[in-house]
């Protein structure tokens, strides 16, 4: 075992006696040490009942004869980091979570580790990490909140940012806000809708990465707690097995993991995310096969924020399990789990309970799955839309540029009145190296849709969209403008030019005209002046090489 490097042999004396302050016996000695992750903390509500998860993976560690170790990483709430300077933090925090658990795992030598999780950033962390050390891993989320109801409609934290653009516009009391406020988050977990939280989970049981029937369950029922007490059980079992998360983690696996993305209608986020997992993995996963994934595989869950359904639906409806079992005749079955057995053998038992909730494949959603790539002369490398969130009037647009350098700037046009129907707002430096940070803008893309816009505005931005935006709202736009990329020449009233079906972002400008511009285009000045924004700006790949750390 790795851990008798620490805990074995004369030489290791001074090691064993401090163990033994820790309470540890012989016995436990004799055990594999155990890495229990804990992204507890009591400023997120996604993460604020972790302790108790934590507790049931330790538990089902030592029913096993394991020796579980618990420490913690940070964790994030965009939610709370939203609108202001904080969420530049929220994408490069996942980096710092990644290197954190390396650091702690590779100095204190365990042989295993359950990582226990439920955001944005966290979750992908974690899964880079896994792929990184290539040591047993398994990981349990920590499930979405319950949802809040509101005259007879469940609400949740999206029906608050959309709510704002509702007073705004007239449509909605500061007092009926108040009272939308005190009922929309009414327990510990993560947002109730398919937003990036709950589609990292998803996705991380469709990789195979966690026990199935993981990700749907609430944070709040008995379920969650089975389920961790069994992944503590099962990691004990990893570690005898030598299953590691390279034997999981296989092309075969992230596209599974895509092909359920899009028929979830996931977040854009995950696109950054996979790819990232993927580099850490060694796997080819080209923004193309995003693409091409979605050209084959249908949208067959409508939820929230796109469609009436949430978490809990889905949970009834059967679970990921239950899509995966729809979606069979498109994945690849023979994928490994860390059940130790495939997927096919996973599913082989699960039946659909909902078919309004989880569509069969001959009566989708849309034909089409959840996420497109697009690509031109304003996005030479691509940008990303959640194409199942698009009204079909706005799936084909044109219209003028209302540039902003700043989503601070834009967000103050949107409650001025200043945008009117047809417009294109567009919202750069909010990229990875530029903002930096890559900003999630649910500000502006709620408020525009809670004014009654969401039909007629389009929003286009080198930085990112949460999970929770609907409408036509193209982010993650390659290059972005602190790299000199087209969207850093826009002017106001340039003519963009937006096709979703055929996969283009355009801009009525000849390739003369651009060149012209960017000769004369002079970078800004970084936002930042000190501290891990600049190190991270300094560092960061681009957007469509899903913004992790290359080299200085």
């Amino acid at each position: 075992m790795r851990s008798d490097v620490i805990k074995r042999g004369i030489e290791r004396a001074p090691h064993r006696a401090l163990l033994k302050a820790l309470g540890t016996t012989d016995n436990d000695l004799g055990k594999p040490f155990i890495a229990v992750v804990n992204s507890f903390t009591t400023v997120v509500p996604g993460h604020a009942h972790l302790n108790q998860v934590a507790d049931a993976v330790k538990a089902g560690v030592m029913s096993a004869g394991g020796m579980p170790f618990e420490f913690n990483t940070i964790a994030i709430c965009d939610g709370l980091a939203m609108g202001h300077e904080g969420m530049k933090y929220s994408l490069p925090s996942r980096e710092l979570i990644a290197d954190s658990i390396e650091v702690m795992v590779q100095a204190h030598r365990f042989d295993g580790m359950v990582l226990v999780t439920n955001c944005d950033k966290i979750t992908p962390g974690m899964l880079m990490t896994a792929a990184r050390l290539n040591i047993p891993a398994i990981v349990v989320t920590g499930g979405p909140m319950l949802s809040g109801v509101y005259k007879g409609r469940r609400i949740g934290t999206a029906s608050m940012f959309e709510a704002v653009g509702e007073v705004a516009a007239g449509k909605m009391s500061e007092e009926e806000l108040k009272t939308l406020e005190d009922l929309a988050c009414p327990s510990y977990g993560s947002c109730n809708g398919m937003f990036t939280a709950n589609t990292m989970a998803c996705v991380t049981e469709a990789l195979g990465m966690s026990l199935p029937g993981c990700a749907a369950p609430s944070a709040v029922g008995a379920a969650r707690l089975r389920i961790a007490k069994a992944s503590g059980e099962r990691v004990v079992e990893l570690v005898t097995e030598d299953l590691k998360p390279l034997d999981i983690l296989t092309s075969e696996a992230f596209e599974n993991a895509v092909m359920v993305d899009m028929a979830l209608g996931g977040s854009t986020n995950t696109v950054l995310h996979l790819s990232a997992m993927a580099k850490e993995a060694e796997v080819s996963l080209p923004l193309t096969l995003f693409d091409e994934l979605s050209r084959r595989v249908p949208h067959l869950c409508n939820m929230v924020p796109s469609g009436p359904y949430t978490m809990e639906d889905l949970d009834a409806a059967g679970g990921i399990p239950a899509v995966m079992k729809e979606l069979s005749p498109l994945l690849h079955l023979n994928a490994v789990t860390v059940t130790g057995k495939t997927v096919e053998d996973n599913i082989e038992q699960t039946v659909v309970l909902d078919a309004n909730v989880i569509r069969p494949l001959t009566n989708p959603v849309h034909p089409e799955g959840g996420i497109a790539i697009l690509k031109g002369n304003l996005a030479p490398k691509s940008a990303v839309v959640k194409a199942t969130a698009i009204s079909p009037k706005m799936l084909v647009h044109k219209g003028p540029a209302k540039v902003f350098d700043s989503e601070e700037e834009a967000m103050k046009a949107i409650l001025n009145k200043e945008i009117r129907e047809g417009d294109v707002v567009v919202i750069r430096y909010e990229g990875p190296k530029g903002g930096p940070g890559m900003r999630e803008m649910l500000s502006p893309t709620a408020t525009i849709a809670g004014m009654g816009l969401s039909e007629s505005v389009a929003l286009v931005t080198d930085g990112r969209f949460s999970g929770a935006t609907r409408g036509p709202c193209i982010g993650h736009v390659s290059p972005e403008a602190a790299d000199g990329g087209p969207i850093a020449v826009l002017r106001n009233g340039d003519m963009i030019e937006i096709d979703v079906p055929k996969r283009k972002l355009n801009v009525e400008l000849t390739d003369e005209e651009l060149r012209n511009r960017l000769k004369s285009w002079k970078p800004k000045q970084l936002k930042a002046r000190k501290g891990y924004l600049v190190r991270y700006s300094q560092l960061v790949q681009p957007a469509h090489m899903g913004s992790v750390l290359g080299k200085a």
